[in-house]
């Protein structure tokens, strides 16, 4: 799979950050050490570290494209090209915002991410679960057709687990935790921003596959079969609503 683009990702930077703001708000202790895993372009790591400044923060990324913006965008915090699989050492705190979800094994995953940690540390997580939103829906409808030749080798790999499941998991490997979810409703500028929105990062594994003439048709194709989906309101705005499950976890 080709790298990330992290222009593409960060056209809608506020609306992706939120979500990690909301979860490093929820943690109660004052790490001392703290990686934030999957930092894309470093604005996760840039608010982990206004919330908790005195921290020494470094942000990994298994992306070059990524690693190299978010050093440009952010030239005073730390970064490095790792991912969580080979992460070495234990922390105080390790912030996942919309990463997982590409890292197949939950279920030995997440026990592996608490050995990590230092006694009383703290996993913290926000994984996208939008997979029933309509455009979620229609993506995966339309590249189930013969004509795309995606179906035996369909890229997107999400292993993400039931709320239940996390439970039971979190149960198992942490000594407390906290779940819960929130849907988020981003007003977009029409339905080309609901294209863009998801080349950033659901379709982005698609069009590898399929290069780029074919891959311009997969988008229109989404794109058309939208307008009948999303309604405008007032404005021209379109709404995409995005669920997201978050949890946190004590060593």
């Amino acid at each position: 799979m080709s790298d990330w683009s992290a222009s593409q990702y960060l056209k809608f930077k506020n609306q992706r950050t939120q979500p990690a703001e909301d979860l490093a708000r929820r943690i109660t202790t004052r790490p001392k050490t703290a990686v934030d895993i999957g930092c894309g372009p470093g604005n996760s790591t840039a608010t982990l570290k206004k919330i908790f400044p005195d921290a020494d923060i470094v942000g990994i990324d298994n992306s070059l494209n990524m690693i190299k913006k978010a050093e440009e965008e952010h030239p005073d915090l730390r970064f490095e090209l790792c991912d969580a699989l080979t992460l070495t050492g234990t922390y105080d705190l390790l912030f996942s915002n919309a990463c997982l979800q590409w890292i197949p094994n939950h279920k030995t995953l997440i026990p592996a991410l608490m050995t990590k940690l230092n006694d009383g540390g703290i996993l913290a997580v926000q994984i996208p679960m939008n997979g029933e939103e309509p455009l979620f829906r229609l993506i995966k409808e339309i590249a189930s057709e013969p004509k795309w030749g995606l179906k035996n080798s369909d890229p997107i790999h999400n292993e993400t687990l039931t709320p239940t499941e996390y439970f039971d998991l979190l149960s198992e490997c942490s000594s407390a935790f906290d779940m819960w979810e929130i849907k988020y409703y981003h007003p977009l500028d029409g339905h080309r921003e609901l294209i863009d929105w998801v080349k950033g990062t659901r379709i982005r594994p698609y069009l590898d596959i399929l290069g780029e003439e074919k891959g311009k048709e997969f988008e229109k194709e989404i794109f058309e079969r939208s307008l009948f989906l999303y309604p405008t309101v007032n404005g021209g705005k379109t709404i995409l609503g995005f669920r997201r499950f978050f949890f946190i976890a004590k060593k």
